[in-house]
C-alpha cells in the first residue's frame, strides 16, 4: 500500500515545477501533476470496516474506497489508495506523497490551518459502546473511567473536550473520562474491548456504522446511550499544495454524485440499521 517510486518523465517534470515554487502549488498545478500522471493517490484507512480496509483478497474496499473511485474515475484517471497513519493525513504538509484524503474527515477549525475542506460527502453519528458484559448502563457510568478511541480523531477531541467541528449541529460532553486511551485506530480499540469489560478499557467512541458493523461481525459490545455528536465528512486537500482548480472539481464532483444519487446508493450499500436495513447517511442533520 505505499507510493510507487518509478514515475514517468513527463510526471517527474511536473513534480519539480511543484518543488520550484516551494510546495505551494498555482491553481491548476496539483490537478495537472493528477491529470498528466493518470492517477489520484487517495490516502485512506487499511483497517476502518466498513469505510475502508483490505478484505481478503488483499484489495481496498468499503464506502470511502468506492466514493474514490469514483471521484477517479469522473476526473478521468485512475485511484491508487495509501494507507499513512490518521494523525499523519490530518496534521497536513503532505508534500504530494497523496493528492486527496476520502477518509471520512470531519472539518474542525484546528485541521482548516492545515487542509482545505473542498466538498462534504455524508454525514454520521458518534457513539460510546461496551462490552455486553459491562456492568456500565448510562453514559454517566463512563465518568472517570478508561475510554478507547482512534488518536487524532474528533471522538479523541470529545474525551479531551476540545471538539472545535465546523458546520455540525451544537453537542454537550456527555462524558468526562478518567483514563483517554488513543490507539492507532478505532480497530484497535474494539480488539481490546472484545477481551472484557475492564480488561484493557471500560469503553469505546466511534462512528455509529463502524460499531454497527463490528456487532455483526460478531463483536461482543453493544451501543451505549444516545449519539454523541453528529459530525459532517469531508474530502480534504492538503493546503500546503493548495490548488482551487482541484478543489472546484472535487466540489463540483461531489455535488454531480449527490444530484444522481450515487452517494446514496454507496451509502445503501455498505452501511447497515441493527434490523439489518440499508441507511443512507448522505442526509445532513
Amino acid at each position: 500500500m505505499s507510493i510507487k517510486l518509478g514515475f514517468k518523465k513527463s510526471s517527474i517534470v511536473f513534480a519539480v515545477a511543484l518543488l520550484s515554487i516551494g510546495m505551494t502549488a498555482k491553481a491548476g498545478v496539483v490537478y495537472d501533476y493528477i491529470k498528466n500522471n493518470n492517477e489520484l493517490m487517495i490516502a485512506t484507512d487499511a483497517n476502518w470496516a466498513p469505510f475502508s480496509y483490505i478484505n481478503d483478497a488483499g484489495e481496498m474496499e468499503g464506502f470511502d474506497v468506492d466514493v474514490g473511485r469514483e471521484i477517479a474515475k469522473r476526473m478521468g484517471v485512475e485511484a491508487r489508495f495509501i494507507t499513512p497513519a490518521w494523525d499523519v493525513i490530518t496534521s497536513g504538509n503532505w508534500n504530494m506523497r497523496w493528492d486527496v484524503s476520502v477518509g471520512s474527515m470531519t472539518p474542525t477549525e484546528s485541521r482548516s490551518e492545515v487542509l482545505n475542506f473542498p466538498a462534504v460527502y455524508y454525514y454520521t453519528p458518534a457513539a460510546f459502546a461496551v462490552h455486553t458484559g459491562s456492568p456500565v448502563t448510562t453514559l454517566a457510568g463512563l465518568n472517570g473511567k478508561n475510554v478507547c478511541t482512534t488518536a487524532a480523531s474528533t471522538w479523541e477531541m470529545y474525551l479531551q473536550g476540545s471538539l472545535d467541528m465546523l458546520d455540525a449541529p451544537a453537542f454537550k460532553y456527555k462524558v468526562t473520562p478518567g483514563t483517554i486511551t488513543s490507539l492507532v485506530d478505532g480497530s484497535a480499540c474494539l480488539d481490546d474491548t472484545r477481551l472484557g469489560a475492564g480488561v484493557r478499557n471500560d469503553g469505546i467512541i466511534d462512528s455509529v456504522p463502524m460499531i454497527q458493523n463490528a456487532i455483526d461481525a460478531g463483536y461482543p459490545i453493544k451501543f451505549l446511550g444516545d449519539p454523541a455528536f453528529y459530525e459532517p465528512l469531508i474530502v480534504a486537500t492538503d493546503k500546503g499544495n493548495s490548488d482551487s482548480e482541484l478543489d472546484a472539481e472535487i466540489a463540483r464532483i461531489i455535488l454531480e454524485m449527490q444530484k444522481d444519487y450515487t452517494l446514496t446508493s454507496l451509502s445503501m450499500k455498505w452501511f447497515k440499521n441493527a434490523d439489518g436495513s440499508s441507511n443512507d447517511y448522505t442526509t445532513a442533520y
